[in-house]
């Protein structure tokens, strides 16, 4: 790495300054989030740790060990690796396509090695923000503004939303594109062409209609509707709204919801965890844990402002956006503002393959927060 004359390279840290420098109470934020996903998954079994809530634990253990190993890697080892991780996901994408597990009408997961099934699509939202980071990384503002320049992140972004919408999996590919976006405007692209964008999906819409699901067309109308399909598609909303509704202010204590325990909430466990929570602990409830995911996405923004490598601010920036994405889908979801997408409540829901996804993209800001004052030139070598 050539340094310019009267320059003086920059120290490297220890790995004992590296542990002290983890941002060790957003770590704990998020043990605290899984920790109540924890005790609903307990809940929503009636009282057992098994099937979901003990699964759950021991996933996040190994994930939250993971995170901090990867908080304290170099960030120009991840930088110079970013493209190898999207391309494995991309080709666990592919895997689906070839030897993907059907479960619930959908070919979303890749069995691997006969011990259990993960959801590639998963870990590809934040494998694919860390390949724009790079991309985005090295150019200069004059060639972000360059139509040429964008040809390459629209491929990388369009590439697995294909393979992903043939899953069928409507909402991985919307927080997808919902952060592919925000990464290009992070990185400086103008406005006027995301107009252009979006009069083209516009003019679109009517192929787009007709390229969707049966199903995913009812559900796109339900939304305006429940009632007109209160045993079938509508069905799921409406029962959220009556288990929502029932729990007022306070609940009606934990493992004391009848609309969950008495299995007229479906998907208790996964999406619909957020609407068992309100019915059991009411209001109160579901502001606390809405306030812990606020001040992750805080402590992740400022992560972002505070990085001082183009890299790092795109990075950690790119993760929150898509963390962010992830629970207002859900949310909006069920309380009925949107169409039921099928997405989890990141951190809270069970589900390995979303969790671990999920911590991924948290040890990458961390990883950032540990680098922040790390600058990065556009080839990867350090600066002063």
């Amino acid at each position: 790495m050539a340094i310019r004359h009267g320059e003086l390279r920059q120290p490297e840290m220890t790995l004992t300054q590296k542990i002290w420098q983890i941002n060790w109470s957003m770590w704990l934020l998020i043990g605290l989030c899984v920790a109540i996903g924890i005790a609903m998954q307990y809940s929503a079994a009636n009282g057992s740790w098994d099937p979901w809530a003990k699964k759950q634990f021991v996933i996040y253990a190994v994930a939250a060990v993971s995170i901090l190993v990867l908080a304290v890697i170099d960030i120009r080892i991840i930088l110079r690796y970013a493209y190898v991780a999207y391309g494995l996901s991309f080709m666990m994408l592919v895997g689906v396509e070839i030897y993907g597990a059907m479960a619930g009408g959908a070919e979303r997961w890749l069995p691997v090695f006969g011990l259990f099934n993960f959801q590639p699509s998963e870990l590809m939202k934040f494998t694919l923000i860390l390949a724009l980071a790079r991309y985005f990384h090295k150019l200069s503002y004059e060639d972000v503004g360059r139509l040429s320049y964008l040809v390459v992140p629209s491929l990388l972004v369009a590439a697995p939303m294909v393979l992903i919408l043939r899953q069928p999996d409507l909402g991985t590919a919307v927080v997808m594109a919902g952060g592919g976006v925000c990464m290009f405007i992070l990185a400086g692209v103008r406005w006027w062409k995301f107009a252009l964008v979006g009069i083209a999906a516009i003019a679109a819409s009517p192929f787009i209609w007709g390229m969707m699901h049966p199903y995913q067309k009812q559900r796109v109308m339900v939304l305006f509707d429940p009632e007109s399909d209160p045993l079938g598609k509508g069905y799921h909303i409406l029962q959220s709204k009556i288990a929502m509704g029932a729990g007022g202010i306070s609940g009606r204590g934990f493992t004391k919801g009848s609309q969950s325990h008495l299995n007229f909430l479906p998907e208790k466990q996964t999406d619909f965890i957020f609407t068992m929570l309100a019915e059991e602990f009411g209001l109160l409830g579901c502001i606390g844990l809405m306030a812990l995911y606020l001040i992750l996405m805080v402590y992740g923004f400022g992560i972002a402002l505070r990085a001082r490598s183009q890299f790092g601010r795109l990075l950690a920036m790119g993760c929150i956006v898509a963390f962010s994405f992830y629970v207002f889908i859900n949310i909006a979801m069920v309380m009925g503002v949107i169409p039921v997408v099928g997405l989890p409540l990141p951190l809270v829901s069970h589900g390995g393959s979303a969790l671990l996804a999920v911590m991924f993209g948290f040890g990458l800001i961390m990883n950032v927060f540990v680098h922040r004052d790390v600058r990065i030139g556009r080839q990867g070598d350090s600066q002063s």
